[in-house]
């Protein structure tokens, strides 16, 4: 009888409820979900488009934050384009197979972000701390290392998500109350004991976000003690600029988890609206929020940005000097 129910959920269709309650207001609520996307696209792709073409930007520093743009890019792309269907023309339908697809992709490149700001944190500390062996220590061999790692790592952590799935028989109701295939709202409706999928989940943010962000939190007890070792305020100043940047991205990246914990945890005195909204913002703010803390906080991006947009710079290093 589970073979038949397996069988039987391979082929049926789900149906995503997005914000219950609230569907007379679907068009309002699309239109600010519609704008972080269209922004979170193009700050994103322009940003990695500025650090590909120009040399003065392969630089560690650099390739890290592309890996992290690229991470929240796709991941915002895993959920974004079908919740805007939803909101805008109530396409509620997904399949079992795209909503394993969603949720393998969801937290394969969720754990691969977390990833890159623990190497981010490394980075820091290396410039900081060991400067003289900044060179020698990140060499792109060394950066190819941990793109591999973390890729093998959101992989093998994501992996198990089809199969614990694919043991469980949906012969209740299909209605995913979410926007997307969010692991343990769609685990509920499941007609079989959930106990695996619960461990899973719980397991799977404690060894994540806990250990990566404990190792960003070490790495910065380092480099403040190293900080504090400097004798001039300009050198210190210096050094707390070169961290300001990671901090944020690190703040904006675990916020949102803290938050969708103690929503989860009060969750019979937190409306269902604002939980969903909570587990949305964990996925789509980091990457709408990064590029652009990251252009505030880099002239040279800035520079290059403006020499995009202006005409008047393209034409002016098109034409020869001899003929100005």
């Amino acid at each position: 009888m589970v073979g038949l129910n397996n069988a039987t959920v391979s082929t049926s269709m789900f149906i995503l409820r997005g914000f219950s309650g609230m569907e007379e207001y679907r068009i309002w609520i699309s239109f600010p979900f519609c704008c972080i996307y269209i922004i979170t696209v193009i700050a994103n792709s322009s940003i990695c488009f500025i650090i590909k073409q120009n040399a003065s930007f392969h630089l560690p520093m650099y390739v890290l934050l592309s890996m992290l743009l690229v991470t929240g890019l796709v991941a915002s792309n895993t959920i974004l384009p079908k919740m805007l269907c939803l909101l805008l023309f109530n396409s509620k339908d997904i399949s079992f197979e795209a909503c394993l697809i969603q949720m393998f992709l969801v937290v394969a490149f969720c754990v691969m972000a977390f990833g890159v700001l623990v190497a981010m944190a490394f980075d820091r500390y290396t410039a900081i701390c060991n400067p003289l062996r900044y060179t020698t220590i990140l060499t792109n061999q060394f950066i190819i290392k941990i793109a591999l790692t973390l890729i093998s790592k959101g992989v093998l952590l994501a992996l198990p998500l089809p199969f614990i799935f694919l043991r469980l028989p949906f012969c209740r109701s299909r209605t995913i109350e979410h926007t997307y295939c969010e692991h343990l709202t769609v685990a509920k409706l499941a007609c079989a004991d959930i106990t695996i999928n619960i461990v899973y989940g719980l397991a799977g943010s404690l060894l994540v976000a806990g250990f990566d962000f404990l190792a960003i939190v070490l790495s910065y007890i380092m480099i403040a003690r190293a900080v504090f070792k400097l004798h001039f305020k300009e050198s210190r100043k210096k050094a707390v600029s070169t961290c300001s940047t990671h901090l944020c991205f690190t703040v904006i990246a675990f916020v949102p988890i803290f938050l969708n914990v103690i929503t989860n945890r009060f969750s019979t005195r937190v409306p269902a609206q604002v939980q969903i909204l909570f587990s949305n913002l964990l996925v789509i703010l980091p990457p709408l929020l990064n590029p652009i803390i990251f252009g505030i906080n880099t002239k040279q991006i800035w520079e290059k940005i403006y020499q995009i947009l202006n005409p008047t710079c393209l034409i002016g290093n098109i034409i020869p000097k001899h003929n100005r």
